[in-house]
């Protein structure tokens, strides 16, 4: 091929199977398999002929794609198809013959059916007492199929009393804090009868009763909830409908995507749909009407509104609004209740300069039926857009310091006009954060699970001069590298990169070569990822005949080279290594390359020569001994800890009890601890807040929007509709307290306050003190 074809390095970009909604056109998807087969024999890094031994991964894949809990098909069923296909899937589908994911897949969907019907009869006719001793697996991926049909039943049994005991542990704990609702709502009637009687203005005995009847009683009474044994039956349903809905593509897609990860876990069949998706993230922008859909109670309802956007313009779509039906221009309107919402969005996007008429009931009337005309546009998805933030410290803790953070959570680009890029917007928050005289930079790529190798590339060049950032070696053992070309770094003052264990790809290119370079400490997880690969994408239909049936060839997502440090050594499954290690819940989670099917290996080659952009070693056995010290002194550490240990335990324990005494005391012995923790914690925010009064951090929020704006945004002015760049559904109650930085002392969550520490202490080591002293307030008044 002659046209220069993007190089990705994301992980965790795999998407779900997705169905066009108009008529497909036809293609023969035998053809596509054996292409894709040929492709991957000649392409992949491995240069591993598609033979008995990827016959015998595949079939594995697809049944684990299938059945992954291993509770669907029995021994038997998988020891006639591996008699039929384990050595044979290579020779059929190079013969064109997908007829395997055909045959496994209806007898998956039987056994399905066959299961459904066993569970709508135990439920009706078995009664469980949830009073046993016997526990059931909480994983079940490496355990046997049952033997037969009557084992079978037996473990669905437990399987059976376990879902129902979630179901009723969920119900009992809905009802106590209702009751401690209805509790506090008493509480404080009582304190406001008490302080009006005080004041003389208290309401005669009926009317104030009359009153708290009418402040607890609902305004609309709402439909009555499904039993716990309707719930368990209604999830299975949806489950059938799912499968009743795939047609032959998305059999095809799950059948090819299992014959690509027997090569490796980042190698990916892409359906049409699918890359259409991924292009979509890539870009963070699409051809729509700007809404965020949901759904509740098999129906599509809007959960957002892109502000901006066609749906946002046009004015009448609001949230909340139901859809029950999706029309293309004047055609017929095609019903969505039931829909797969994947199958919904993909009919409502479409060509720009397009009309979508959706039927909804409206929000504010759900018995009245609307019609909403929207024509299509282009849509920016901000919400995944580089941001920063400028940090300014108490003096509490130390001279002021001025510290600018940068979120960044994909290394997003516009891989066929360029119109969008990671580095550029990065540079535009830098060059603002540099503007304020920030003392250092956290460049914070927890989450980040990678995307364009260019990116990753060009955005070490604005930290480090012109020099190596990453090396790669393709099949025949030859070996490249890529450099930053910039003459000097655009900002070189002190640096930390934060990072955690879904930091991947690109994020480990970028920690790896500024932690080569000696420019930045890295803080965070005990590693990385671990995802040392590239890849690139190649359309199916280029690679087969010009006459051939293609249409929806769809694309193969190949792992075509190894990528390494500068320094020799390589990220593929050890990952990146943290100058100093924070405790995380994730260093016990099975999270990672070393986690996955079929990873390629680790190995190391020669290092390249590069200049050190320090002289000095980072003074790492100080900086260690002071975290440690306050490691050890923090509580939100020492229950992160105790937390990690405990799931550690359960995930090594694999198993839980289906005795509903014994797993509400679980729950109650949870809730407690963590009612404690949070008693504690706000016991020492408020002390650190009486303290510090006026004298707290204070945070500005940088957005693409604002960053050029004269006047700084504070954090509390900054809205949820500004950070998304969306309208949004309003949370419940309390829904998102647990992810509200304001209930930690000085406001900031852990890791975050203890990364402005580790700061602290580098400048103060390095012999590089902050600069500032007392700070003049920017922001709007």
């Amino acid at each position: 091929m002659t046209r220069a074809i993007p190089l990705l390095i994301g992980a965790g970009l795999a998407l779900s199977a997705t169905v066009s909604p108009t008529a497909r056109a036809e293609t023969n998807f035998g053809q596509v398999a054996m292409h894709v087969a040929y492709m991957l024999q000649n392409q992949h890094y491995s240069r591993q002929d598609f033979d008995d031994e990827m016959s015998v991964r595949m079939l594995r894949n697809y049944l684990n794609t299938l059945d992954f809990r291993r509770v669907f098909f029995t021994a038997k069923d998988v020891g006639e198809f591996e008699a039929k296909f384990k050595t044979t899937l290579d020779d059929l589908i190079l013969m064109r013959d997908i007829s395997p994911a055909f045959e496994v897949y209806d007898l998956y969907k039987a056994r399905v059916k066959e299961r459904i019907e066993f569970i709508r009869t135990t439920l009706k006719d078995h009664s469980f007492k949830f009073d046993s001793d016997r526990t059931t697996l909480i994983k079940r991926d490496k355990s046997p199929y049952p033997a037969d049909t009557a084992e079978q039943d037996r473990l669905w049994l437990d399987i059976l009393e376990e879902n129902l005991l979630q179901e009723k542990l969920v119900d009992l704990a809905k009802a106590e804090e209702k009751a401690k609702k209805e509790e506090k709502a008493k509480k404080a009637e009582a304190e406001k009868s008490k302080a009006d009687t005080a004041n003389g203005t208290a309401n005669p005995p009926s009317a104030q009763t009359d009153d708290k009847v009418a402040e607890v009683k609902p305004a609309v009474e709402k439909e009555e909830e499904r039993t716990p044994e309707e719930r368990v039956l209604k999830d299975y349903e949806r489950l059938l409908e799912s499968l009743e809905e795939n047609d032959q593509e998305d059999v095809v897609d799950l059948f090819l995507s299992s014959l690509s990860a027997a090569y490796d876990p980042h190698t990916e069949y892409m359906s049409v749909n699918e890359m259409d998706n991924f292009n979509i993230q890539m870009k963070h922008k699409l051809v729509g009407i700007g809404a965020l859909l949901g759904l509740e109670d098999d129906v599509a309802v809007i959960q957002g509104i892109v502000v901006g956007g066609p749906a946002d313009k046009q004015a009448e779509l609001k949230l909340n609004d139901k859809i029950t039906g999706v029309a293309q221009g004047e055609a017929e309107f095609v019903e969505t209740k039931f829909m797969k919402l994947q199958k919904i969005v993909d009919m409502i996007r479409g060509t720009e300069g397009s009309v979508v008429r959706l039927r909804v009931n409206p929000a504010e009337d759900p018995a009245a039926t609307k019609i909403i005309s929207i024509v299509r546009g282009p849509v920016e998805l901000k919400e995944k857009l580089a941001n920063a933030e400028l940090i300014q410290t108490p003096s509490e803790l130390g001279k002021p310091l001025k510290v600018g953070w940068i979120n960044l959570s994909s290394f997003y680009a516009d891989m066929e006009d360029g119109t969008v890029s990671t580095t550029d917007d990065v540079q535009k928050l830098l060059a603002r954060l540099m503007k304020e005289k920030i003392d250092g930079l956290v460049l914070d790529l927890r989450g980040n699970g990678g995307g364009s190798l260019e990116e990753a590339i060009r955005l070490t060049g604005l930290f480090v001069p012109s020099g190596p950032v990453v090396q790669a070696k393709d099949w025949r053992g030859t070996i490249t590298w890529r450099e930053c070309e910039n003459p000097k770094a655009f900002y070189d003052g002190p640096m930390i990169v934060l990072t955690d264990k879904t930091s991947a790809s690109a994020s480990e290119i970028l920690a790896a070569a500024l932690q080569d370079y000696r420019r930045a400490l890295v803080v965070g997880d005990k590693s990385t990822f671990g995802k040392g690969t590239v890849q690139t994408i190649l359309p199916v239909d280029r690679f087969m005949p010009f006459f051939a049936k293609k249409d929806r060839a769809g694309n193969l997502k190949v792992t075509i080279q190894k990528f390494y440090r500068i320094a020799g050594g390589s990220t593929q499954l050890k990952g990146v290594e943290p100058d100093l290690v924070l405790p995380s819940i994730r260093d016990v989670l099975d999270i990672g390359e070393s986690a996955t099917d079929n990873p390629l290996p680790y190995d190391t080659i020669p290092a390249r020569n590069y200049n050190l952009f320090s002289p000095r070693p980072f003074p790492i056995q100080e900086l260690s001994s002071r975290l440690e010290a306050r490691l050890d002194a923090n509580p939100e550490f020492k229950y992160i800890r105790e937390e990690s240990a405990r799931l550690k335990e359960r995930i090594d324990r694999n198993m839980v009890t289906i005795n509903l005494a014994k797993r509400q005391q679980e729950a109650d012995e949870n809730e407690a601890r963590r009612d404690k923790q949070e008693k504690e914690r706000s016991e020492r925010a408020k002390q650190v807040a009486e303290r510090l009064k006026d004298d707290s951090f204070k945070i500005y929020h940088l957005t693409l929007d604002n960053v050029d704006a004269p006047e700084l945004v504070p954090e509390s002015a900054f809205t949820r509709e500004q950070s998304t760049g969306m309208k949004m559904v309003s949370k419940n109650d309390g829904e998102d307290s647990a992810s509200d930085d304001s209930k930690f002392p000085y406001g900031l969550e852990p890791t975050k306050l203890e990364a402005i520490h580790i700061l602290r202490d580098f400048l103060e080591l390095s012999g590089n003190p902050p600069t500032t002293a007392k700070t003049e307030d920017k922001a709007a008044k």
